[in-house]
Formats: C-alpha cells, structure tokens, sequence
C-alpha cells in the first residue's frame, strides 16, 4: 500500500437492517467519484474465510477489484490473521462497549485494541480508493459499535443514519429472505447472517440459507438500540446525517443530491441519469457482503414497501408501536402509520 495516502473520505452507512440501507449503497455507488463496498464488517468471515460471492457475481477469491484491494491494504489477503481479527472484534466491537467508546478521550487499556481493529478497515477504505480512484468510499456496515470505533480511525468518517418506520422493520424481520450465495459455501463451514447484539447476544435463525429473522419485539427493541446509538454519535464530534428510507423511496434525486453535499460531493442534475422516472438503474457492483439486492442489476422501481400495514397483526403492530413510541415521534412518524 502506498504510504501517506488518505481517502478523501468514508461516508458510513448507520441503522438497523431492512431499514434501506443496500437500496442507498447500491444507488450511493452510481454517483460519480464514489466507490461502494457493502458491508465491510462481514468481510473477514463471509468473504476471507467462506469465499462468498462478491456483488459482481464471482466468488471473493476470484474477484480482480477485491484482490488488488489485498495487495495494496495488506500485500495479499494471506497475511490478515482472520481468526485474529474477528477476535478483536469480539473484545472492542460490541453495543455494550458504545459507553467506553464514546468517551473524549480512550483509556489507555483501550487504546491499542480499539486503533489496531479501525486501522484494518481504514487501509481497505484507502487501497479501495487507490483501484478506484474514488474520493468518497462507501461502507454499509451499519453496526453502530463499528462505526464508533472508525472515529478513532483517523479518517474522515461521515455517517448517514437510515432511519424506517419501525413497523415496517419489524415486518420485514419476520419474512423469510434467501442468501443465494449461501450455495457458494460448503454446509459444514456456514454460518447464519446476523446483527450486532443489542440489549444482548442475538438470537439467529439456525438455517444459513436465509438470512436472519427476528420476533417483533426483539426488532422493535433492536430498533430502539441502533438508532439511538446512531443518535448519539452525532455528540461525539462525528458529522451525522438522518434520513427517513420513505423520503428517499418518494424523493430520490434530491436525498442523493443532498447526501453527495454532506459527503463533500457536487452532482449536476445529469450526472444523476441513472435516477429515472420510476426508479433506478443499477450497475454490476463488488459490494462484499450484505443483502442479496446487491446482486441485482438493471432498472429497479422505487416504490413505498407499506405491506406491514395489512400484513403485521394489529397486536404486533400495537406492541412494536409502544415500545418504539418516543423515537418514532422524533422521527417524524406517527403511530397510525403516516408521517407528519
């Protein structure tokens, strides 16, 4: 990796999943002078050790863009000790471990660990930069925890909190959703997908083919944790940007304009040709880990996902509702549903 090169900027993609979060790194990742890269958090298991499949289809091993990120972060994958790196991970990159991190300054017996676990991520956000020759990287990991470690990074992290109604999280929570490239990887060796723990340890659906399902109740609480965590990065000195995902679903030329500001980018109203008038036109991307959209290509239409409204039991909707009540006033919605 050359020495002395910084990416301009990280531009980090906070909330809870199903919030949006993939449909704006995928739409994020056609803006000129951006390079998106899934979630990075999941590179070192599901792609370093199981050899998922890159965004562009082919298996992580065989993908150029991925192995020259490698080379340049680390001169070759083979020399990052994953089973070192998911164990740091295990010790500084936790929801209970925000209150630590989140202080002015880290405690001595922190600061080590916690700078070593960011610097893997900054020399793949900078050798991205370096293949594609991006000033902003794109990083939808999502985790709050991760992203209050990159603060003691050193780079220049921007965080774009996702924000959904939290009924129509909960909803999505409970629908079975496939991880096509869950077949790339021997039975033996898979794992489920999963979040962060918050309040606690999360409890996964067993079967690795489908992606993670949670109760209602433990979504709303989810909920809850993730962005209120999110809410409080923004007190730490770190540059936090709230979006609601129904505003970019019905205005999304503006919400990408405005992000491209926040992220130091100017788009021209041409260079957002891929914005058409029903939805957007995705590219092949090499996003590395996260929801199976990241494979999709094509024309894709943009419309309001409100089947939780017919489809969530009236008591569920009731208790997501009560436990979320606070939060989801702040934001802007209200709880029959509609948005003031």
């Amino acid at each position: 990796m050359k020495k002395g090169v910084r990416v301009a900027r990280v531009v980090f993609l906070g909330g809870l999943g199903r919030s949006g979060t993939t449909l704006l790194e995928r739409i994020l990742g056609e803006v000129p002078g951006v390079c998106a890269l899934g979630e990075v958090v999941h590179l070192w298991q599901r792609d370093l050790r199981d050899n998922e499949s890159c965004g562009c289809g082919l298996p992580f091993r065989d993908c150029e863009f991925w192995f020259e990120i490698g080379e340049r972060a680390f001169d070759g994958w083979s020399n990052v000790d994953v089973d070192a790196v998911l164990a740091l991970r295990d010790r500084v990159e936790r929801t209970r471990h925000i209150p630590t991190l989140a202080v002015p300054r880290l405690a001595r017996s922190r600061v080590g660990e916690i700078r070593t676990y960011a610097d893997y991520y900054a020399r793949i956000y900078r050798a991205a930069a370096e293949v594609s020759g991006a000033s902003v990287i794109v990083d939808s990991s999502k985790h709050s925890a991760l992203a209050y470690c990159l603060r003691w990074s050193g780079i220049d992290l921007r965080v774009v909190h996702v924000v959904r109604d939290s009924r129509g999280v909960a909803y999505s929570w409970t629908k079975r959703v496939a991880r096509p490239e869950a077949e790339m990887v021997p039975v033996s060796t898979r794992r489920p997908e999963t979040m962060p723990e918050a309040p606690d340890e999360p409890m996964p659906t067993p079967d690795a083919d489908e992606m993670t399902r949670y109760t209602p109740a433990r979504s709303a609480m989810l909920w809850t944790a993730h962005n209120a965590a999110f809410g409080l990065l923004s007190h730490c000195g770190v540059a936090v940007k709230r979006i609601q995902y129904e505003t970019l679903i019905s205005d999304p030329q503006p919400t990408i304009t405005a992000i491209a500001a926040f992220a130091g980018i100017e788009v021209k109203p041409e260079s957002l040709h891929f914005l058409t008038e029903d939805g957007v036109k995705l590219g092949t991307c090499h996003s590395a880990a996260g929801n199976p959209m990241r494979f999709v290509t094509g024309d894709i239409p943009l419309r309001h996902d409100d089947a939780w409204v017919a489809a969530l039991p009236p008591n569920q909707r009731r208790l997501v509702g009560a436990i979320t009540a606070p939060m989801l006033g702040a934001y802007g919605y209200r709880l029959s549903g509609r948005r003031s």
